[in-house]
């Protein structure tokens, strides 16, 4: 599958195979290949798949991926930007991307709001919980995370994020 290929992904295409597996390995391999420029056209195309757990997925390994390597980079505004309209038509990558801005926002500490993380999937509730070293971000999961697991992972590194400063003055 190539970015050229036009149109929506149904049966009707030549390339068509009936087995779903098939068209996920062939989805991430496009995905694995597809030049930075030809992304969006990548995404609306495989969003197109009829079935659309397997197309969010696929989606979503990208998304992930490419939002990783421009996390705190100047590119990231402008790729997530170019990433909305394509996605705009999924709400799980939708989420997705959300998260990942929000997920930004708190690495770089940007404003960002609580409750917006404590609306977010567990999976970005996880990965928060697991990496970041803003005290205020593990606050927010030690005291009111989704789940039990990411309240003691968020309490646990927040104990050790607190042993780790330094002391105030003295008086």
């Amino acid at each position: 599958m190539t970015v050229e290929t036009s149109g929506a992904v149904s049966p009707d295409d030549p390339d068509w195979d009936p087995d779903e597996h098939v068209r996920f390995a062939r989805y991430r391999r496009a995905f694995d290949e597809v030049a930075p420029p030809d992304a969006a056209a990548l995404i609306a195309q495989v969003l197109t798949d009829p079935d659309k757990g397997m197309a969010n997925s696929a989606v979503c390994e990208y998304l992930d991926r490419r939002a990783a390597e421009l996390l705190t980079g100047p590119a990231y505004p402008a790729w997530r930007l170019e990433m909305t309209g394509p996605v705009g038509v999924d709400d799980f990558s939708t989420q997705r991307l959300n998260e990942w801005t929000l997920l930004r926002a708190m690495t770089l500490n940007e404003p960002w709001d609580a409750e917006n993380l404590l609306a977010a999937s567990n999976w970005l509730q996880l990965r928060t919980a697991e990496k970041s070293s803003a005290t205020t971000v593990l606050e927010v999961l030690a005291e009111s995370g989704r789940t039990r697991r990411i309240r003691n992972i968020a309490g646990s590194r927040l104990s050790t994020a607190q042993r780790s400063m330094p002391a105030g003055p003295e008086h």
